[in-house]
């Protein structure tokens, strides 16, 4: 399932993001702030189970989630402001990493760190900012996926029609959250019109 979220107030984020003239550090809170935001729908498939709860004057009906949290991983390091920003949502969630660096030759993901917490039958929610040729978020869905997740959901700001093919042919039971679906790639395996590098517009790197 592709869901994209054509809200005002995450355009109006997208839009500030892709601009060449925003700062890093106000880059790096509008990935916080659309992390929060982007949380809502890409959670809102979760179970849940009525409970009982005593409010000053009564008792009423609610809800509890069903399992408990989902767990969040961040495709490092560019995930990690993403993660941030659902952490602020759901702060009791379960937290993994998975570090990946792109060859810029082959465009290929090479993985440094894998760091889960326990996912079997768990939900999961996998985090980074930009789905351009999808090899990076593939890798990543692939160790997910060894664990027996109850389901998964990639959330990204920005993809490229490119990843989300392979996406959904690698993974076609998965959940895809983005804010925008970009044009294509260039040549070097960057979303047009995209917003840049995220990884280093976040920190401030070149």
């Amino acid at each position: 399932m592709l869901i994209e979220v054509n809200h005002p107030i995450i355009l109006e984020k997208i839009t500030r993001l892709r601009d060449v003239k925003t700062p890093s550090q106000e880059f790096r809170a509008l990935v916080i702030e659309l992390g929060m935001l982007l949380t809502l729908y890409a959670t809102d498939h979760l179970p849940i189970t009525p409970v009982e709860v005593k409010t000053p004057l009564m008792t009423s009906t609610g809800v509890s989630l069903q399992g408990g949290n989902p767990v969040v991983i961040s495709i490092m390091r560019a995930g990690n402001a993403l993660l941030e920003g659902v952490l602020r949502s759901i702060p009791a969630s379960d937290v993994g990493h998975i570090g990946l660096v792109r060859d810029e030759e082959t465009l290929q993901p090479l993985e440094y760190l894998v760091k889960l917490p326990i996912l079997s039958n768990r939900h999961v929610i996998v985090v980074d900012p930009m789905l351009a040729t999808g090899n990076s978020a593939n890798a990543a869905l692939n160790s997910v996926a060894s664990f027996n997740p109850a389901s998964t959901t990639l959330m990204c700001l920005v993809a490229a029609p490119e990843g989300l093919a392979k996406i959904q042919h690698h993974h076609p039971d998965i959940r895809i959250v983005t804010a925008a679906i970009d044009n294509r790639l260039n040549e070097k395996g960057y979303i047009l019109p995209g917003l840049g590098d995220a990884g280093d517009r976040i920190y401030g790197t070149e």
